[in-house]
């Protein structure tokens, strides 16, 4: 790694960043990435290897975005959030090689906290609640609740997330997180936050 023109930021001799784009301090960015032109990541972020960041994504703070993953136009991650090895972003619903269909694009946010298993799918025009859980391998075809955990294809919700990531009790009523304490009243199909408690290290 590297120093680069962005001031506290790492980037791997291998990785092509265009100019202008926006990185925060303490961002990496690994082996054979590219970072397009207009892209904006935040502080504290790693890209991994063979990564790429089109024009008009945004990245909040403290993202981790693992090996194979490529984030389209129209993807917005919020703070904090986890995409796993080769996880999929799309930006067209009905995509033809022969057609252009720019001016369809479809964007995607992904909500603070949130993780995208490995292998997921994450059909463009679909949005990821908060601290939600995409388990690998699973193709989401429809908005994701906050703290939903959902599986499968396509996905559907079999139960809740921790904001520390924890599967919470499978019972309608209050829960607590058995490991770290934080609290929550399930309903049948939502879920309303009691407390979150501090978790060692986050921000």
């Amino acid at each position: 790694m590297t120093e680069t023109p962005h001031p506290g930021v790492k980037i791997h001799p291998s990785a092509v960043v265009d100019d202008p784009c926006q990185i925060g301090e303490g961002t990496a960015i690994w082996h054979f990435t590219h970072v397009f032109a207009g892209a904006r990541i935040g502080r504290g972020c790693s890209l991994g290897q063979n990564v790429s960041v089109a024009a008009t994504v945004e990245i909040g703070n403290g993202c981790k975005v693992q090996n194979n993953v490529s984030l389209y136009d129209g993807v917005v991650l919020e703070d904090d959030v986890f995409c796993g090895p080769s996880m999929v972003f799309t930006n067209v619903i009905h995509p033809r090689a022969f057609i252009s269909r720019k001016d369809e694009f479809a964007p995607t946010r992904v909500g603070r906290g949130a993780s995208l298993g490995a292998n997921c799918t994450i059909v463009c025009g679909n949005d990821v609640g908060a601290y939600a859980f995409v388990g690998a391998g699973a193709v989401v075809q429809k908005d994701v609740p906050d703290h939903a955990l959902v599986v499968g294809s396509p996905a559907r919700r079999i139960g809740w997330a921790c904001r520390c990531g924890e599967s919470l009790p499978r019972t309608l009523g209050p829960a607590e997180c058995a490991r770290c304490g934080s609290s929550y009243v399930i309903h049948e199909g939502s879920l309303d936050v009691v407390r979150y408690a501090e978790l060692e290290g986050s921000a």
